[in-house]
């Protein structure tokens, strides 16, 4: 895309400052994000796919909250590894990680046609070689083993996210569960076979809300 996204320069200040703050480069990732953002304002209006409607609300609150886990996904893009964003809607965080962890395989698992349809557009409009859909409920994805990680926002509890979606890790690999606060209820239920990692506190820049990053793996 080689129009520029129509946003003021309020919005794209708070972009990349809340990019510096999560040690990302705005010069590198930001045109990209906000053509997405465009494109997500765009279908919005049509099809409803997120309930946050006000541009400037959508980079804290999908853009922003979506990379604040960036750091838990380098290894994997490092590497060439497999993520797969469980119930992602309109494609958050996987299309936001996609744009900025290059290398990263994403496969966006959605059920509801409208979001497949537009994400589809997205990585397609993106550019994002690495990206791909999977219209599917979770657990119907037939794909056992086949991801290095899956990934959930504010999804479901942790249990049922393995109960639907633990198939599809590899052995060694993790569930990355972006929560609000420190879900101790959750992990105590988690059921036998798994244990909690690490919770690491997020700071999302521009939120005022707790925000934890769950690991989840095979014990």
């Amino acid at each position: 895309m080689n129009t520029p996204a129509p946003f003021d320069a309020a919005l794209r200040r708070t972009l990349d400052d809340g990019l510096t703050a999560l040690g990302l480069d705005p010069a590198a990732v930001a045109p990209k994000l906000l053509d997405y953002l465009a494109l997500l304002v765009r279908w919005n209006k049509t099809y409803n796919l997120t309930a946050v409607r006000d541009p400037h609300e959508m980079v804290v609150k999908h853009l922003l909250d979506s990379l604040a886990m960036h750091p838990f996904v380098d290894e994997l893009a490092a590497r060439g590894g497999t993520l797969a964003d469980l119930g992602t809607g309109p494609g958050l965080p996987g299309i936001p990680l996609s744009i900025v962890k290059p290398g990263l395989k994403v496969t966006l698992v959605e059920s509801n046609g409208k979001k497949a349809r537009f994400m589809r557009e997205a990585i397609r409009q993106l550019g994002l070689k690495d990206a791909r859909v999977a219209e599917s409920r979770i657990e119907a994805v037939d794909e056992p083993g086949a991801f290095d990680a899956i990934t959930a926002r504010a999804l479901a509890t942790l249990p049922l996210i393995l109960e639907l979606g633990g198939h599809l890790l590899k052995p060694d690999g993790r569930l990355l569960a972006m929560k609000g606060v420190h879900p101790v209820d959750e992990i105590a239920a988690l059921p036998a076979g798994w244990k909690m990692e690490t919770s690491t506190p997020l700071r999302v820049p521009g939120l005022d809300a707790e925000r934890h990053m769950v690991v989840i793996s095979r014990t």
